[in-house]
């Protein structure tokens, strides 16, 4: 509904002599300011070091705009243009939402990119904690946001099955295997000590027997180090399937090195000039590309740095044909990122090939108090404890309700409440609600079809729900081009908002037949789009609650 908009005013603005100037086009948060308001001529004033309400007058001189568009405009404030749309432009949207369905709020301004999105992606070494549970929320949302505006997405999981913490896991496995056959052991330090290992261990040894714990400790440990990998990443891939995650693709760190893949990555940067010896350690020039200092790549001892299979693993993707590589990662992974942007920019790689999303810390409370362990992790609190007490779609609403890369506190107390103070009951009772006057009126929602009659919708009420509901693609396409799906949770609270204000102080079934006519198609159009919404996230829309 706004891109006309929007196409009309980057039209004036390039005949005003800032061709590709960015501007705001949005929904002011009063309903006395219009339905969208644009800071243009204020960006414009700016520029031209202008007096910004005088802009606006020769912005609003250049508009050509349709009556069946917009039917007035205003100019308000220090210079912001306030318009109103034409009921004209209202009925068509709403005949879009029922003719579209299930599919109203998808585009295809992405159609032709591929992405792959690397989330979650947890070592191998123990049950998957609150903040991985984030961290595939977030990751799911994003890959569901970029579909939907038409982008070929591939979910992606890497495995750190290489390296000190998988030697670690295996040695702390087989010292309770040893354990629980009775023989004398410790586990190592810097091991892991949780419940999980203890049930891992009389796990592995009611399948392989006894005798696994009296194998030479050399022959034990590699028998180790394959099960306890084979046992989390089972338990990995069930709860986050249980908590309605999918990847496309699994990619292994160990598989990088075994497939020659380190090897070539570094020949790559050598072919470059980008690496050199000092030191005994083999370095890469990434300060020639923005970093603050040079990185190692090879230690004197002979091993390789962290950087160097997440090179290869990048390079990998980028010769997989994607577009653009988005990697979920904790936000303690932060001064990361501009190497890896410098390595990939001595590659050559698009400057936007590369992009993360941070994901910050999960405080869980109850009562209160912060939770701050489990019993069977030992460390902290696991997704599927979480899960369990609060459901999936609390757990995924309430990790999605605040941006990725800002502290999360978890009420779990609040998550369980089923009241208006839980935001996402509120969400879900505002569907359940329009549900029910479908139930009352004896009808089922599909059954109500036509033309919206604008005249028949008497009250204030009526209209504002209407504009909410029309606003959902750009919503969409917004949090796409952001990576951000915490737009789309406010905006499911302000639609959430205005539906139950519609039901409480507007009455459907029993009105005159053209206004329960009218009411109903209204109702079947905000059922559409707050499921759309929650399917989007992952998340349910009951019809009952």
């Amino acid at each position: 509904m706004s891109e006309a908009l929007r196409t009309e005013l980057t039209r004036v603005a390039s005949r005003l002599g800032a061709d590709g100037i960015e501007f705001v086009l949005e929904r002011p948060r009063g309903a006395g300011h219009g339905d969208l308001a644009t800071n243009l001529a204020m960006v414009l004033a700016q520029r031209e070091r202008a007096n910004p309400r005088h802009t606006a007058e020769r912005v609003l001189q250049e508009l050509q705009l349709a009556p069946d568009l917009v039917a007035r405009t205003e100019i308000a404030g220090p210079g912001f243009i306030n318009f109103w749309l034409a009921q004209d432009q209202l009925a068509a949207a709403h005949r879009e939402i029922l003719e579209a369905g299930a599919a109203y709020g998808r585009s295809v301004w992405g159609a032709g990119r591929k992405i792959n999105i690397e989330f979650v992606s947890a070592n191998p070494t123990g049950p998957l904690h609150v903040g991985h549970g984030r961290g595939a929320a977030l990751g799911d949302a994003i890959s569901s946001l970029l579909e939907w505006t038409g982008h070929a997405v591939t979910r992606e999981f890497y495995i750190n099955d290489a390296g000190v913490q998988i030697d670690r896991v295996a040695a702390s496995l087989w010292a309770r295997v040893r354990q629980e056959a009775g023989y004398p052991a410790e586990v190592p330090e810097g091991g892991y000590h949780g419940e999980y290992l203890r049930e891992n261990a009389r796990r592995v040894l009611a399948e392989q027997g006894p005798e696994l714990a009296e194998l030479p400790e050399s022959e034990g440990l590699r028998r180790c180090r394959e099960l306890a990998l084979r046992i989390q990443r089972e338990e990995q891939d069930r709860d986050l399937a249980d908590f309605g995650v999918r990847f496309d693709v699994l990619s292994s760190e160990q598989a990088v090195y075994d497939g020659g893949k380190v090897e070539r990555a570094l020949g790559m940067l050598a072919e470059r000039g980008l690496t050199y010896e000092a030191e005994g350690a083999l370095w890469l020039r990434t300060t020639q590309f923005g970093d603050d200092r040079d990185r190692v790549l090879r230690k004197g001892d002979g091993s390789f740095t962290y950087l160097v299979p997440d090179i290869a693993y990048h390079i990998d993707k980028h010769e997989r044909g994607f577009d653009q590589a988005i990697d979920v990662w904790g936000a303690d992974h932060h001064g990361y990122i501009p190497r890896m942007k410098a390595v990939l920019a001595a590659l050559g790689y698009p400057p936007d090939f590369f992009a993360v999303e941070l994901v910050q810390l999960v405080r869980v409370v109850r009562g209160g108090d912060e939770v701050k362990m489990s019993k069977r992790s030992g460390e902290f609190v696991t997704l599927r404890d979480l899960v369990e007490e609060v459901g999936v779609d609390a757990a995924r609403y309430f990790f999605l309700m605040r941006r990725g890369d800002s502290h999360l506190v978890f009420d779990v107390e609040l998550a369980k409440k089923q009241t208006d103070e839980n935001p996402v009951f509120y969400v879900q009772m505002a569907h359940a609600r329009l549900s029910g006057i479908f139930r009352t009126a004896e009808c089922e929602p599909a059954a109500i079809s036509g033309s919206l009659d604008l005249a028949a919708l008497p009250a204030p009420d009526d209209t504002e729900l209407l504009k909410k509901l029309v606003l959902f693609p750009e919503e969409v396409e917004k949090a796409a081009r952001q990576h951000d799906p915490h737009r789309i949770t406010v905006y499911l609270h302000e639609l959430a908002t205005a539906v139950h204000g519609w039901y409480h102080r507007t009455r459907t079934v029993g009105e005159a037949p053209d206004v329960e006519r009218a009411r109903l198609l209204l109702a079947r159009s905000a059922r559409i789009v707050l499921a759309n919404a929650l399917t989007l996230l992952g998340i349910s829309a009951p019809d009952r609650m």
